[in-house]
Order: C-alpha cells, then sequence, then structure tokens
C-alpha cells in the first residue's frame, strides 16, 4: 500500500488542495478526487500521515453512494481514476481516488444532527437551541434529538473554521426552493444512513454533505460521503454508560488524535490549535489508523 500525504500528479492541473483531498482538472467537466492520508485535527494538517487512511475514507463514500442513489443523484462518472493519469501516477491514485462530475458546488455545508455532541451540545447548554433550531429541555451531552435536525454551516476559506449558520441564511445564500430541498435530502439521507448503520452495530450521531448543482440545476450529492472525516460515528456498546455519566462516547474518529493534542504540551504549554502542529507519536498514528478500520470493517463486513 502507497502512503500519499501529498500527491502529485503533474499530468492534470492541480484545482486545489483541501484538508484530506487533492482535486485535479480532467479535461472541463471532470475532476479527479485524490483522498490523501493526510489528517486535520482543529484545521490544522498534521505532518503524519495516517497509513491506509485515504483508501478506507474512500471505501466507504463509495459503499455509501451505492446505497444512497435513490434518494440523491452523486458526482460519480463510473470511469476509472487510473484511465486519466500516466503509468507511472497510477499507484498514487489506485483505490484512493474517484473520477467524478464538474459541478457548481453550493456554499453551504449540510449538517445533520441525530444527537447532541461537540459544538451542538454546547450551544444547546447557552440556547436551548442549536443553530437557531429550538429543542426541548433537559437533554444532556450525546442525547438522541427527537427528530434529526438540519444545522447548516458556511463554508470557511482554507485554514478558517466553518461557522454555523441559520436556515434563513441559507435561504438568502441558496434560495428557498433549493434551500428546502438540500434541507429535506440531508436528513433524508441522513435517517437512511443512521438505519443502515444501527444494523452495523454503528451510531451515526452528525455527519455533513456537499451539493452541487449539475448543468441542468440538479442538486448532486458530492465531495465525500458518510465517512467518519464527515461523520461523528459511535460503536453502540459503550454509548449508554457515556449517556449516563454525561461523557463523549468513544468515537471511530479523529477524537483520539484530538484528546492527544489537547493533552500535549510544547516548552511546557498547551499547542495553541496553530501550525506546525506536534509531531504525531507512532503509537497515535497507530491507534488512529486502527480505529477508521474498524469503522470501515465494521459498516461493511
Amino acid at each position: 500500500m502507497t502512503t500519499v500525504h501529498t500527491s502529485s500528479i503533474q499530468s492534470l492541473p492541480l484545482l486545489a488542495r483541501g484538508k484530506v483531498r487533492d482535486n485535479y482538472a480532467v479535461g472541463e467537466d471532470r475532476i479527479l478526487m485524490v483522498a490523501s492520508d493526510r489528517l486535520s485535527a482543529f484545521d490544522v494538517i498534521m505532518g503524519e500521515p495516517i497509513p491506509g487512511k485515504g483508501e478506507i475514507l474512500t471505501k466507504m463514500a463509495l459503499w455509501w453512494f451505492d446505497r444512497l442513489g435513490q434518494l440523491c443523484p452523486n458526482h460519480l462518472t463510473g470511469d476509472a481514476p487510473e484511465s486519466v493519469v500516466t503509468a507511472a501516477e497510477v499507484p498514487q491514485v489506485t483505490g484512493r481516488s474517484m473520477l467524478v462530475k464538474r459541478l457548481k458546488p453550493i456554499p453551504v455545508e449540510a449538517v445533520v444532527r441525530g444527537y447532541l455532541a461537540g459544538s451542538g451540545w454546547k450551544e444547546y447548554q447557552e440556547s436551548r437551541s442549536v443553530c437557531g433550531v429550538p429543542l426541548p429541555e433537559g437533554l444532556t451531552n450525546a442525547s438522541k434529538l427527537p427528530r434529526p435536525i438540519f444545522t447548516p454551516a458556511a463554508k470557511a476559506a482554507a485554514g478558517e473554521h466553518d461557522e454555523n449558520i441559520s436556515y434563513e441564511r441559507v435561504v438568502e445564500i441558496v434560495g428557498p426552493k433549493l434551500a428546502q430541498q438540500i434541507r429535506e435530502t440531508s436528513i433524508a439521507i441522513y435517517e437512511t444512513a443512521a438505519q443502515i448503520a444501527l444494523a452495523k452495530g454503528m451510531i451515526i450521531a452528525d455527519t455533513k454533505f456537499e451539493f452541487g448543482l449539475d448543468e441542468n440545476g440538479t442538486l448532486v450529492l458530492m465531495d465525500e460521503v458518510l465517512t467518519p472525516d464527515s461523520s461523528r460515528y459511535w460503536p453502540v456498546e459503550g454509548y449508554q454508560a457515556a449517556l449516563a455519566s454525561g461523557a463523549n462516547p468513544p468515537s471511530y474518529d479523529k477524537q483520539f488524535v484530538r484528546d492527544w493534542l489537547e493533552a500535549t504540551k510544547i516548552n511546557g504549554k498547551p499547542w495553541d490549535k496553530t501550525p506546525p502542529a506536534p509531531r504525531l507519536p507512532a503509537e497515535v498514528i497507530e491507534k488512529t489508523a486502527a480505529k477508521y478500520r474498524e469503522a470501515l470493517e465494521r459498516l461493511t463486513g
């Protein structure tokens, strides 16, 4: 398995490097998305790759795209990523790439929460609501919500934090008809996926979707979908105990790295969450890689 921190495809023009994905233009109408093994935490990219991560994210996303097609079209072209690079570049793309339609991206992160966690729990404690959605009294950390809620965020520039916004703001950005379609589609996908995952012993606490419009103005699901990078996955075992004690349930995402970073001291002081990130020790890299592998195996096994 080739480990790729930063891909280098010389035969295609580079469009953008995200936190994890490197996107290359293939003609005018397609994009080669390469999922690297980079890891970002607190919006800072770590210097060390997590071996296998890009392949796991790609496998999971493709597995989900396969099961959600009836709810919303997606950006896959069905063409092999290997077909658009040189023979020497094939090892960089095999197993970790998608050849997708070039869409007009919608500048809204479509976040759906089925449980109260992370920034949602913080906000609830202050206002009994999340992103302007009122919630009942008496919920605790990791509580299941009465029904899933749509809590969008505005996409930030690289290195900035995405910012939670109200539904009204989404209407201002994309118009009422599209805003409603994004909200309804996002909740429908989440509900379907949450049921599938639960049957495999996994809770999807929250997730974020990205959408684009094709040349006919059709809403298309794009980027990655329901990976541990874009979703909070909890194993069902351990959930009830965490809920009862008010703790965060154990999770299949980057929480392990976040916890280590929060506890790390640099020159006797906590890390200030700006680049450069502290060097990740081998044990943290291996445990994180194992978490990603376990999430994939549980879901698809």
